[in-house]
């Protein structure tokens, strides 16, 4: 039996994927609010926002979410929910490189 997946293996999966306007990735811009694994890791949940409830491109970012996460072996199936509360902050949300890539100190 394979070792069942973990956060930080469906973290690495998504890291990838970036936003497009700003070309970081959704997990060091702070996107990706929750992991939720269950089933022996056959299914993963994922709350996430976007930087702007407006973002044009907002279906095609969950749908390659959805896409990677399902791509790691012991997945089955993916749930990609998307979340408003709190709203983002990348002062407080992002990662330290993603922060500097944007200009916030």
């Amino acid at each position: 039996m394979a070792p069942m997946i973990t956060k930080d293996d469906v973290l690495r999966a998504i890291r990838p994927i970036q936003d497009p306007e700003i070309n970081i990735s959704i997990v060091d811009l702070g996107l990706i609010y929750d992991v939720d694994i269950a089933d022996l890791g056959r299914k993963v949940e994922i709350r996430m926002t976007l930087t702007s409830p407006a973002c044009p491109v907002g279906p095609e970012i969950v749908a390659l979410v959805k896409t990677a996460v399902e791509a790691l072996e012991e997945v089955e199936e993916a749930a990609v929910h998307m979340v408003w509360e709190p709203p983002w902050n990348p002062k407080t949300m992002a990662s330290d490189d993603a922060k500097d890539l944007l200009g916030i100190w």
